[in-house]
């Protein structure tokens, strides 16, 4: 439960705010379109009910205390939510908004091109994406849900797997235009792979007789630019096979060498569990396990 009594009025949350940024009585009651005197009143409301001084005045000017900066710069970002979650409202008055986490390389070749089908079904839930790389906190962001690889090593979040990844060692027939012999053939080409997986390759080799290696390769940090890297011939790369089907299909990418290899982490969706869950995300968790199950044991 809320408690009440430490709840101000917007009015005077306005009041303090305006005062904190234009510096002025005279301005912030022209801003809200108040007297002065109606401004002196809710800042003098305010401090009575949080039974502390906030403004001190100096020849006629009101001066915020230090302890009111502070105090501003969270109502600040409280109001902000506010009026995020009325816009919200606005746009989209029979349902709500999911803000979602993703992985570009997933968010791209798997669930953007059946969000259509999402959106058909559920066309009073409104979709946010944005792009994240690594965990993070969801107490400080508003975020809904995300998209997480690995393991399930991500701390206050529950979890539903959506599939495993399989990697298939691919290079570009002007680099090797023929698959190689044996695994440690590729050892004598540049290698490619992930800053934040970097030891996949050993765990390749390690699958083909190849074990205790841990070789160098040019780092990226996302696996479209990898990808890339791969097809203009840059290096042999370790990618997700559901990431390169079109890049196989067209033989701009070919296999180096032998048959996909499952990866050592999957794709799970998360969401923090002591948040209660709101409908959006509840109709986003059963679509998914949908389309995970027709997807098949390769994705996740």
């Amino acid at each position: 439960m809320l408690p009440r009594r430490y709840l101000p009025s917007i009015p005077s949350l306005l009041a303090l705010e305006a005062l904190d940024r234009l510096g002025t009585a005279s301005a912030v009651a022209a801003e809200l379109a108040l007297t002065q005197g109606a401004v002196s009143r809710q800042l003098q409301v305010l401090e009575g009910q949080l039974g502390v001084a906030l403004v001190r005045r100096e020849k006629q000017r009101l001066i915020l205390t230090p302890a009111a900066r502070d105090y501003v710069a969270e109502v600040r970002k409280a109001l902000k939510t506010i009026a995020d979650a009325s816009l919200t409202l606005r746009a989209n008055p029979q349902g709500g908004a999911l803000n979602l986490a993703i992985l570009p390389a997933f968010g791209m070749h798997w669930l953007a091109p059946r969000l259509a089908r999402f959106a058909a079904a559920h066309p009073e839930v409104t979709v946010n994406l944005s792009t994240r790389l690594r965990p993070f906190d969801f107490a400080a962001t508003a975020f809904d849900a995300a998209i997480h690889y690995g393991r399930q090593d991500w701390p206050g979040v529950s979890f539903m797997k959506l599939m495993d990844e399989d990697l298939l060692a691919v290079a570009a027939p002007g680099l090797l235009p023929a698959p190689a012999r044996a695994a440690g053939d590729l050892l004598r080409l540049p290698l490619l792979q992930l800053d934040s997986r970097t030891g996949d390759w050993g765990r390749w080799l390690a699958h083909h007789g190849q074990p205790g290696q841990r070789p160098a390769a040019m780092l990226f940090d996302q696996y479209a630019t990898m990808a890339q890297a791969a097809v203009h011939g840059m290096g042999v790369a370790l990618l997700p096979t559901f990431l390169i089907g079109a890049e196989l299909a067209q033989g701009r990418l070919l296999p180096a060498f032998g048959p996909a290899v499952r990866a050592l982490g999957s794709y799970y969706l998360v969401w923090p569990e002591v948040r209660a869950e709101r409908a959006p995300l509840a109709s986003l968790r059963r679509w998914l396990s949908a389309e995970a199950g027709e997807t098949g044991p390769v994705i996740a």
